[in-house]
């Protein structure tokens, strides 16, 4: 088995988007990603930014895992941002993710950055993840979202 760490461009997000869905369509996310337009147009939203910096991993020449984020400068200093991270459900479970975020700490090490942020549920196993692998709850930051539709 052989890996590979790139850096990803946009033609990628057809094989980002596929696995994608795949990742958060099971338990625990059931996440009903199956009008494929709004899929498309969600991808190149998040991956489309200024400063944009998205890492995959390859194993045997196929994607399995990324993440999708950004080069954000803060008043504490530049931070790589987090918008999705994934990893295929073939391969979850065998330290691929770890190995992976891992790798990404090394490179935005070398391009100087200080930190990384993200957000997660805090019920879903992606949290426990992030725990093991040195992230810190943040118990000051807030989410928020107002439902518009009712």
């Amino acid at each position: 088995m052989s890996e590979k760490f790139i850096t990803l461009d946009e033609s990628y997000l057809p094989e980002m988007a596929d696995l994608f869905s795949r990742a958060f369509k099971g338990e625990p996310w059931n996440d009903d990603w199956s009008d494929e337009n709004q899929l498309k147009e969600y991808m190149k939203e998040i991956s489309g930014s200024y400063n944009s910096l998205h890492y995959g991993l390859l194993i045997d020449g196929k994607l399995c895992a990324f993440a999708i984020g950004m080069i954000r400068h803060w008043w504490k200093g530049t931070e790589y941002n987090i918008e999705e991270f994934c990893v295929s459900p073939d391969f979850q479970g065998q330290g691929i993710g770890s190995r992976f975020m891992k790798m990404i700490e090394g490179d935005i090490k070398k391009r100087g950055i200080s930190g990384i942020f993200l957000q997660t549920d805090s019920d879903k196993p992606a949290y426990k993840f992030y725990l093991k692998n040195g992230f810190n709850e943040l118990n000051s930051h807030v989410s928020f979202y107002k439902n518009l539709e009712n």
